[in-house]
């Protein structure tokens, strides 16, 4: 209903300023020469670029820093047509264009790759403060002097160059923030803050040229409260025909499955989770312009981002989703509407701590050597190292509680020794959340029945992601068909490293002890109204407590710390070299009458891979809780090293008819294009999967994944598009697209028995792994935007104007299941069929809408901002894992400001304004996995302007 309604109010004003748009260009007016601000600057400088631009090209751009319409980076990329981002955190994280997910991108800041702290080539663009960037282009098709670019496009992110910017200017922000989530922890505050402080100015410096100089500093301060119930990430097809009251579900096979075997899909855990958080980044950009003379420029800039949060996490776990089932109702899908079990239930609790810090520095000189010859060189450096900390304590119900009374759930029917609770799992029709009830006799809010098998866990990871680049570019200018010939190259480097070691033991001290730790860690449940908005949560509360407190009594300190060696067979090291060069002419002509102008070229991209994984012996560890444990045996490891390389031409053409000079243009566009694999996926590192419940060793592992694979190829595909732009005035513009692609393969899990030493015995273990599929297949799409200042109403209305989107797209990529889905052999190269059907691209969603409506009146302004976004895949980023869903999602944002006078503005902003969830299913649609809501956030603030 939102949505119809704001796409009404926007949409309708547009279309029937037809006869308006329509009428010819009249000549400059006074009104052309009134400095236009805020708002309708930002849109009219985007139309502008867009108009200029060889390419197909949308952007958001202004001169001014600070007047991007979002608070970060990703919320502001959302505005752009085909733009849609990934929520985390209430805030806009990794950006899909035309509906492809953010690996099939290229991300460039001041046309630099950047890194990233996930893994994967997309970037965090909420680490990005929008009021030190200044503009954003996006790259639709591509050409040649791009050199790499991607699939879906690439986005360029750049800073103030402050000789050009022209004037000395400072400038201050000061917000408050509101988060009435933060408002429901007791105890907390919930506000928080962010100030912004800029500087730019120019001085002459005599014989040695005129310099700029701009510095821009942020500190952000907030909180980022979360509440959410979710499912575990390994999901299994159980038996239907053969439930075991007493023991884990059995698996259906394949063939079990293709033979008509009846089965139902149900995950290993599932935990309800209450989180509060405190968040803070300090973020400083820096940039240096320096005219040596008209001939000779030197452009230095620095983007220096650390953000910390620290979370607290209280989880209540199902632990054994898949044990004692009964009564299960499911649907044709296998979809799980009803089932009865019995799982031990745990209250953990949980510190964790994720330190984020990005780096990036480049240099450009640029000489024009002749009238008609000009150099350019250019040195980069981007680095992410992401650090995370978690200690965990998990405490367990028992067959007594802490003070030695039996449980009623260890009585008759039950074993004398059960400390499994009976519950009932359901989603109930136009639920989302899923509706768990326990036996009303267990008490979920009582802290003595959790204090069993206490399990004390610190887990560390560091993930570092280093690029360096070197670029050299000349561009010749000529006269004639061909008016300007440009080759250049690029040798870059890119590294991944990391690890992730865990400290694990379980205790069980006396009964004394346990109750003594029990008393003394106890915690009020830390929120009020959990999960309230979520229509079908049955649990509000449970006993909860302190996780350093618990580490602290239990291990005898606060933080174990690192364990002895950091070497794990999980470990990636990964290093990536890449040679490219391009050679590329634009040419300018007329058909007839008609002006025409473009671009052709070629890349050619040659990378090469090497991969180091680390192989050892495992001992077996039987836990004193009756868990299974396999621990690395340091003197026994050996390095694997994978190497891999590729060569790819990547042509690429691109052409604009004026069909009516500067008003009506047709572009379009033909190329090859490619987007290498995340650098977290080509590990040559294994992540073993234990299954607690089995007898022998071969039963205990479940599974063993290749945490990534080395000899993955880019995905390959050919390009077409066609856009067709109408620009009547500088406020206006229509333009419509179509564009199609031809994907060259897509991916597909195989299996290959690998030999271990586990437990002093030899064991061959299928090891999972993802290839390229030689599959080929399609995807073909439309997006149109619309962007119309209402001059054409009358005074005071005509101070409205507005901007709407829409891209649709449909595909048959495929993406399968690592463990329900077919699977490649290797040896013969039969494909076996699956048990639920493949996914399409990670991150596509046929259909995305944005839209903004706004009303500017002399020095009041104020913004709506809307996003759609349909449902879409999303992989797990840096391992093999099983296929994950986001549900379609809407947001609306508002901002609105004042000028008190030339100098002094009032800010109020507002985010997700309608508290809408994000919700996943796994590993089907409409098998719901995650409920998660982030709520609303408020911010207001005055800027100044000097």
């Amino acid at each position: 209903m939102i949505r119809n309604l704001l796409l009404a109010g926007v949409a309708l004003p547009v279309i029937a300023a037809g006869p308006a748009l329509a009428q010819d260009e009249a000549a400059p007016t006074q009104e052309d020469e009134i400095l236009v601000t805020g708002i309708r600057e930002t849109l009219r400088t985007s139309i502008d670029v867009k108009k200029r631009e060889t390419a197909i090209v949308d952007a958001l751009s202004t001169d001014e820093i600070g007047d991007l319409p979002a608070l970060s980076v990703g919320e502001a990329i959302q505005t752009i047509t085909g733009a849609t981002t990934h929520r985390e955190k209430g805030g806009a994280s990794e950006i899909a264009l035309r509906g492809l997910g953010p690996f099939l991108s290229n991300t460039t800041f001041n046309g630099r790759d950047a890194t990233n702290g996930s893994g994967d080539r997309s970037v965090n663009f909420n680490q990005f403060p929008s009021e030190l960037v200044n503009n954003i282009k996006i790259y639709k098709s591509q050409q040649a002097d791009l050199v790499e670019g991607g699939v879906a496009g690439t986005i360029d992110i750049g800073t103030l160059r402050p000789l050009d910017y022209g004037r000395m200017r400072v400038q201050g922000e000061i917000k408050a923030n509101y988060s009435p989530y933060q408002d429901k922890i007791i105890g907390s505050s919930a506000w928080g803050w962010r100030g912004t402080l800029s500087y730019v100015d120019q001085f002459k410096l005599g014989g040695l040229g005129d310099i700029g100089i701009a510095i821009g500093v942020q500190r952000n301060s907030v909180s980022n409260p979360e509440e959410t119930v979710a499912a575990s990430t390994t999901w299994t097809a159980c038996n239907a025909t053969a439930l075991v009251s007493n023991n884990n579900c059995s698996e259906v096979t394949r063939e079990q499955a293709a033979a008509g075997t009846p089965f139902y899909l149900t995950p290993n855990a599932l935990t309800f989770r209450q989180i509060s958080e405190v968040d803070q980044r300090d973020a400083i950009f820096g940039a240096v312009q320096w005219r040596f003379s008209d001939r000779v420029e030197l452009n230095l800039d620095a983007q220096y981002s650390d953000r910390e949060f620290i979370e607290n996490r209280r989880d209540l776990n199902i632990s054994e989703m898949r044990r004692g089932h009964t009564a299960v109702e499911y649907d044709e899908n296998g979809i799980i509407q009803r089932l009865e079990g019995s799982s031990a239930v745990e209250s953990t609790a949980t510190h964790l701590s994720r330190a984020e810090e990005y780096l990036g520095a480049g240099a450009n000189l640029r000489w024009d050597a002749t009238d008609r010859l000009t150099l350019k060189l250019d040195g980069s450096y981007s680095r992410t190292i992401r650090k995370e900390v978690e200690r965990q304590v998990r405490l367990r119900t028992d067959q007594f509680d802490v003070n030695g009374t039996r449980n009623f759930f260890s009585t008759a029917p039950f074993a004398s020794n059960n400390i499994r609770v009976p519950y009932v799992y359901e989603v109930l029709p136009g639920n989302y959340a899923p509706t768990v009830t326990f036996d009303p006799r267990f008490d979920v809010t009582n802290h003595d029945l959790f204090w069993d098998d206490a399990r004390a866990r610190r887990d560390e990871s560091r993930r570092q992601n280093e690029i360096w680049g070197v670029r050299l570019d000349a561009d010749y200018r000529m006269d004639g068909f061909i008016t300007t010939l440009a080759v250049g190259g690029r040798l870059a480097e890119q590294t991944y490293r990391d690890y992730d070691v865990r400290n694990e033991n379980t205790y069980n001290p006396s009964m004394a002890e346990d109750q003594r730790i029990n008393q003394l860690c106890r915690t009020q449940f830390p929120q009020t109204g959990f999960l309230d908005a979520a229509e079908g949560n049955s649990i509000s509360s449970w006993a909860t407590f302190d996780p350093l407190c618990l580490m602290r009594e239990y291990t005898g300190s606060e933080d174990p710390g690192l364990p002895a060696s950091l070497l794990s067979p999980a470990n990636r090291d990964v290093t990536e070299r890449t040679l490219a060069g391009y050679v590329m002419a634009e040419y300018e002509s007329e058909l007839g009458n008609m002006p025409i102008r473009g671009n052709f070229g070629v890349r050619v991209v040659n990378t090469k891979v090497e991969s180091i994984g680390l192989r050892s012996a495992f001992d077996l560890i039987n836990n004193p809780d009756g868990t299974i444990t396999l621990d690395p045996i340091d003197d026994s490891f050996e390095s694997v090293t994978i190497k891999s390389e590729t060569t790819r031409f990547l042509p690429s053409i691109n052409a604009i008819f004026e069909l009516e000079p500067n008003r009506l243009l047709l572009r379009a566009a033909a190329y090859r294009a490619m987007s290498r694999p995340a650098p977290s996926g080509l590990g040559a590192g294994r992540t073993f999967s234990l299954d607690t419940s089995g007898t022998t060793v071969e039963d205990a592992i479940s599974e063993i994944r290749a945490n990534g694979s080395p000899r993955l190829k880019p995905l390959m595909s050919w390009n077409g598009d066609l856009s067709l732009e109408y620009y009547p005035d500088r406020d206006s513009l229509f333009a419509a697209t179509l564009y199609f692609k031809e994907f060259s393969g897509g991916f597909i899990p195989f299996v290959t028995n690998e030999e271990f030493v586990i437990g002093g015995q030899d064991v061959s273990v299928p090891v999972i792994q993802t290839a390229n599929s030689p599959d080929k297949s399609q995807l073909w799409g439309v997006e149109i935007t619309l962007t119309n200042r209402f001059s054409w109403l009358p005074a005071p209305l005509d101070g409205f104007g507005g901007k709407i989107s829409y891209n649709y797209a449909d595909t048959n990529f495929k993406n399968e299941d690592l463990r329900l889905g077919d699977v490649l052999d290797p040896l013969t190269g039969t494909v076996s069929e699956g048990i639920i059907p493949p996914a399409g691209l990670s991150g596509f969603s046929a259909h995305v809408v944005s839209a903004q409506l706004y009303y500017q009146l002399d020095g009041f302004s104020i913004q709506g901002i809307y996003n759609y976004r349909s449902n879409y895949y999303q992989d797990f980023v840096g391992s093999n894992a099983q296929l994950r869903y986001v549900r379609g999602n809407e947001t609306f944002d508002l901002r609105a400001s004042y000028n008190v006078n030339r100098n002094i503005s009032l800010r109020l902003e507002a985010t997700n304004i309608f508290d809408s969830p994000k919700i996943t299913d796994m590993p089907v649609k409409g098998s719901i996995r995650q409920y998660h809501y982030y709520g609303p956030r408020y911010f207001i603030g005055a800027r100044f302007r000097l």
